[in-house]
């Protein structure tokens, strides 16, 4: 059974014309572990900042008529 978040993301990659490999790439990890990703539905919240970015998309959270956009000043600074 496909996780949720895994069958969202694969939809906005085909959408977007974008490969799996072409993510994998995007994000700085092997295929496999993409893959590995996929089958767990384990993607952070960085990932799937950069997963809209690279796919065109906005990532956003809204109550109501209030939007919070998420981007790439959203995250977290790893040599912090």
């Amino acid at each position: 059974m496909e996780k949720a978040i895994t069958g969202k993301i694969k939809a906005l990659l085909a959408m977007a014309g974008k490969r799996n490999t072409e993510l994998a790439r995007y994000l700085g990890i092997f295929p496999q572990s993409l893959q590995n990703k996929f089958n767990r539905g384990s993607f952070s919240a960085d990932d799937l900042i950069k997963i809209a970015e690279f796919t065109g998309a906005e990532l956003l959270i809204q109550l109501g008529d209030d939007r919070i956009v998420l981007d790439s000043s959203c995250i977290r600074d790893k040599e912090a």
